[in-house]
């Protein structure tokens, strides 16, 4: 089977840009640092690559030189991802894994916490924020849950299912994109909030060792972002079957819901009911798979028009702007880069403009280097 990464929404991707920007980083410079342009951002249906945003990530992180992006009043200064690692490695199941991540994370962050509460039907790890302060945005508990809950993920070698989740936050933009990183139960609004975990992980033994961390630390905690999305519902079934088969060899509704067991009636329900229609999932699907070829390889538009299923590069062109708003030209690397650069020269050609001495002055140095 393929893997399936999956890409990201651009709403999530502002979300981070905001945390970075209200610090006074320059947010549009970070973009285009991880390969993401300015007309992505423009562009509200715009998606990007997993490791694209898991770039952004490391990126703000090491600029604020706070893994949790300024979002406690004590910094979670870089590198303590990388202790939390070598201090749960020692652990000798996932029960032991997650005490000791949740204890790190109490050590470093003075706002939000969590305790876990274990019954023999579920594992919650409840929040624990500052007494009498406001609800943290839904990016911080996400944030806080990715850095836990990934690195227990990996710890014992498989995702572990998510039961429900609730937040006292209000409703994020981007609730699609947390649904697919958390689960189908989740809400908004509550009084208390928490994740459910199913505890049968609490037995499992950590299988990882300080070798296989060092590939492991090169994509975290950014990875984490699809790396452990909810594969229980029925939409990602759906997903993961059409990506096991050549994309000429998809089936129709009927023959889709037969292989899942499920009458078609039943099937077109539940996917309404996790936001999805067959057809949706299949043009995301080819949406996903042209943007990696587009970013990952040199083939034609066209050989990419074709291999996702488009007999003519003008239908793909045009599917392609109704699922991101852009061109498939627009994802390739270079025009990234191309991007970045007309907008650092716009940048300049201002500022010259504004202060000529600045200009002559640049330019002797320019020459004296």
């Amino acid at each position: 089977m393929k893997s399936d990464k999956g890409t990201i929404s651009v709403s999530l991707v502002e979300e981070t840009l905001a945390l970075a920007k209200a610090r006074g980083l320059d947010a549009r410079a970070l973009a285009e640092a991880a390969g993401i342009a300015a007309p992505m951002l423009a562009s509200p249906k715009s998606r990007v690559s997993s490791a694209q945003y898991g770039a952004l990530w490391a990126a703000i992180a090491r600029a604020l030189d706070d893994e949790f992006f300024g979002q406690d009043s004590h910094p979670m200064k870089s590198g303590s991802f990388i202790a939390m690692t070598q201090m749960a490695l020692g652990a000798r199941n996932g029960a032991q894994a997650l005490t000791r991540a949740v204890g790190f994370m109490r050590l470093v962050l003075d706002d939000l916490g969590a305790t876990v509460e274990t019954t023999p039907q579920r594992v919650r790890l409840r929040y624990v924020e500052r007494h009498g302060a406001s609800a943290p945005a839904m990016f911080a508990y996400a944030t806080y849950f990715i850095l836990v809950y990934g690195l227990v993920c990996w710890l014992v070698g498989r995702r572990i299912p998510l039961r429900e989740a609730r937040f006292r936050c209000a409703a994020p933009p981007a609730a699609h994109e947390y649904r697919l990183m958390f689960c189908d139960d989740m809400q908004f609004g509550q009084a208390d909030s928490y994740v459910d975990l199913e505890p049968a992980f609490l037995e499992l033994p950590v299988i990882q060792t300080a070798r296989s961390a060092r590939t492991f630390l090169r994509d975290a905690p950014g990875s984490f972002i699809v790396k452990y999305r909810n594969p229980g519902s029925l939409a990602a079934r759906v997903r993961r079957t059409l990506r096991a088969l050549p994309m000429a060899n998809w089936p129709a509704a009927d023959q889709m819901a037969a292989r899942l067991h499920v009458a078609e009636a039943t099937m077109r329900r539940h996917l309404k009911q996790e936001g999805h229609t067959y057809q949706s999932i299949k043009d995301a699907l080819r949406r996903d798979i042209a943007i990696a070829e587009l970013q990952r390889t040199q083939r034609t538009i066209a050989d990419i028009a074709n291999a996702v299923g488009f007999a003519e590069p003008s239908a793909f062109h045009r599917a392609f702007r109704k699922w991101t708003g852009m061109r498939p030209a627009d994802y390739r690397p270079g025009r990234v880069a191309q991007a970045t650069t007309t907008a650092t020269m716009a940048v300049t050609v201002t500022a010259d403009r504004a202060d000529p001495a600045g200009r002559a002055d640049r330019t002797r140095r320019v020459e004296s280097d």
